[in-house]
């Protein structure tokens, strides 16, 4: 079959524009990507809590040398989960405080051996301006964690639940929840100072130091 030229001619100014059509669509959507993660990370209520978070990195080192502080202005989604006589809570209710989030379950084991620190952290600095808000995300047998937190001893944490496991995947949806346990500090605002993948001694004399420059100590 013969092809004619002004066929070829067509063919490959068709070829051309195609391709400038995917180079264009390509641009395009990394101006939006880059945007948009600007906004997501540039909330200006969130600057002081980036400030504060650059000053505390000197301080994340030895039994707390995995907390990476904030390095972006980030506000945390309005994460959901409840009491232990089962009311709906949110981040909100803590507005004005500080907050060490902690996801676990039953079933992690570095979860299981973290939280007698945590305990212990909430009974040395916890009070109007702080607490450690421990989260269980066990999806069966609702009265397995309650038992085991009798069981070991843990008594200074309020219990709070979310048997649904959304908190994890609310978290992990803005790159914050890699594995178990997960944990966060938080400001007064609601924004990040601070997050671990991973236990820690958070009772030790390095975790107490870190948590007491977040209060502004």
């Amino acid at each position: 079959m013969t092809i004619h030229p002004d066929q070829t001619v067509r063919r490959r100014r068709a070829r051309v524009a195609l391709v400038a059509a995917i180079v264009g669509l390509g641009a395009l959507a990394a101006v939006y990507g880059v945007v948009g993660a600007s906004r997501n990370a540039g909330e200006p209520a969130c600057r002081q809590a980036l400030d504060l978070a650059r000053r505390m990195d000197a301080l994340a080192r030895g039994e707390v040398a995995a907390v990476k502080v904030a390095d972006e202005a980030r506000k945390l989604p309005e994460l959901g989960f409840r009491d232990a006589a089962g009311e709906s809570k949110s981040l909100a209710a803590w507005q004005g405080r500080t907050v060490l989030l902690n996801l676990w379950a039953t079933w992690c084991v570095p979860c299981r051996k973290e939280m007698p620190a945590l305990d212990a952290l909430q009974d040395k600095l916890g009070g109007p301006n702080f607490e450690v808000v421990a989260v269980n995300i066990d999806t069966r047998n609702p009265e397995k964690p309650k038992a085991w937190l009798r069981d070991v001893g843990v008594g200074h944490l309020a219990y709070y639940s979310d048997a649904s496991a959304k908190v994890f995947q609310d978290l992990k949806a803005v790159g914050k929840a890699l594995g178990m346990p997960t944990t966060l500090l938080i400001d007064p605002n609601g924004c990040e100072l601070a997050s671990l993948a991973g236990p820690a001694e958070w009772a030790s004399e390095d975790g107490l130091k870190l948590v007491s420059a977040a209060l502004g100590r």
